[in-house]
């Protein structure tokens, strides 16, 4: 195991307190596993990813340039290993899941960055996360330059105008190198994790598995608190499951923080439709 005790998580209410800089990857996604799987134990994980980070060290300390050295790290973890992008089941929740991810070595783009970027680091690497529209990606700083890679393909690196085609359709034209650069801005570790939740909770309330759904969204709150969309993403779970209390709070919190949301009107018909506001008579 690495140098890290791994025996008890952080809990909620830590992690709310921590500045993004402090935020665990690794723990917190293991958190957010123990969530769906209460028996996890994290000592496995962190005794795999840190397997996986021994086996690489000899060789990475053998080669010079960083771009070379994310190369033998795809190549052990993609090809050696066999992690991969489930293309198959793109949607199964299974793939948000770090425990998941690295028992089947099946996962979606988030979820093997996050392999990916708690393997580099180790290895003194900064390989960052990317909130890359659509698709999320991982950035390296290179020779003055950036190496941006795709994690559900293989770690498969993307040229410049790869990446204004991925862009294009979500900004409705190709981004200039001033826009690609901001978009290519690195995420933080609370930002990624928020992202792991919204899509669970994207997942869940399609389904309409509106407990899991709920959790999700008190989850991205524990995390950022005051957040108007999953105030309102945990509100609408709220009503499905017919906790009125909780949806009042929630939604009315929403319409104050976001009064000129494009949403506003339809969240207050579905509060009054339940019965959940005092309507005035006139």
């Amino acid at each position: 195991m690495g140098d890290r005790d791994m025996q008890h998580l952080p809990d909620w209410n830590a992690l709310a307190t921590l500045d993004d800089e402090s935020m665990p990857l690794l723990e917190a996604a293991l958190l957010i596993a123990r969530d769906e799987y209460p028996d996890l134990d994290p000592q496995p994980y962190e005794a795999r990813v840190q397997a996986h980070v021994e086996h690489l060290r000899g060789e990475i300390a053998g080669i010079g340039p960083r771009a070379l050295k994310m190369a033998a790290i795809n190549r052990h973890l993609f090809e050696e290993l066999g992690y991969s992008g489930n293309h198959d089941e793109y949607y199964d929740p299974r793939n948000s899941y770090l425990n998941q991810v690295l028992d089947r070595r099946l996962g979606n783009p988030i979820s093997l960055a996050m392999v990916q970027m708690e393997v580099a680091r180790r290895l003194g690497i900064p390989l960052d996360g990317v909130s890359f529209p659509g698709h999320f990606l991982v950035r390296l700083p290179v020779d003055g330059g950036l190496l941006v890679m795709d994690p559900f393909n293989g770690g498969r690196p993307l040229a410049v105008e790869e990446l204004r085609e991925r862009a294009k359709p979500h900004l409705g034209e190709a981004p200039d190198d001033t826009v690609l650069l901001q978009i290519l801005t690195p995420a933080p570790n609370r930002a990624i994790l928020v992202r792991v939740l919204r899509n669970l909770h994207g997942l869940y309330a399609e389904a309409g598995e509106w407990d899991r759904a709920a959790r999700s969204a008190d989850r991205v709150l524990r995390l950022t608190p005051e957040q108007p969309e999953a105030l309102r993403d945990r509100g609408l779970a709220y009503l499905e499951l017919d906790y009125l209390h909780g949806a009042r709070q929630d939604l009315g919190r929403y319409l104050e923080l976001a009064p000129v949301a494009g949403d506003v009107d339809r969240i207050r018909e579905r509060l009054i439709d339940a019965g959940a506001v005092r309507t005035a008579l006139h």
